[in-house]
């Protein structure tokens, strides 16, 4: 079964809206959509270099999330295996490894960028008024520095920058870390 044979039958459009999914098992349907969008990320356009080209990468997936937020909340706790999610799982070690990233820093490196992906993604389903907005900058510009000196010293810098900005960033943050930090030494195969 297809993203089209669902989309046919209304599944997309009844998961999308948050409704109940047509085709009987909305984890079953949500898997088979969101396999289905994931081969609309690909692997990125070359240029750049490997770091440029992995948040690429990672951006799309975060986008195509955010273009569908009820499947970025159930992304949280699927366990994907489609052929679009494998390719994705494949694209991100093989950037890593173009930048000399040992392959057991880029193995859990993957599962750290797309659990970052995706939970931002999912953070973001519902609308935050602009008033909730408001409140939260006021409440943190007005921290007294006698209780709170590190809020009060950083403020509005805790909520400063674009989202796409602050996306970006984080992505840097994480691969330069996963890039310099070395995975505990395992045994193979140990996935306990």
């Amino acid at each position: 079964m297809t993203y089209r044979i669902f989309a046919e039958a209304g599944a997309a459009a009844s998961v999308g809206a948050g409704r109940k999914p047509v085709c009987g098992d909305e984890h079953v349907c949500h898997e088979l959509v969101r396999s289905e969008l994931l081969g609309t990320v690909g692997p990125g356009p070359a240029g750049g270099d490997w770091r440029e080209q992995l948040e690429r990468v990672l951006t799309a997936y975060t986008a195509m999330l955010f273009e569908h937020p009820t499947l970025a909340r159930s992304a949280l706790t699927a366990r994907p295996s489609g052929p679009h999610y494998l390719n994705l799982i494949e694209t991100l070690p093989a950037l890593l490894d173009e930048g000399g990233v040992p392959p057991a820093q880029a193995a859990w490196g993957v599962d750290l960028l797309l659990q970052h992906a995706t939970a931002t993604a999912a953070e973001h389903v519902e609308e935050v008024s602009e008033e909730d907005w408001d409140a939260l900058r006021r409440t943190l510009t007005g921290m007294s520095d006698r209780t709170h000196p590190r809020i009060a010293a950083l403020g509005g810098a805790l909520l400063a920058g674009a989202p796409k900005e602050r996306l970006s960033w984080a992505f840097r943050a994480l691969i330069a870390g996963i890039e310099r930090t070395a995975a505990p030494d395992r045994p193979r195969g140990d996935t306990a």
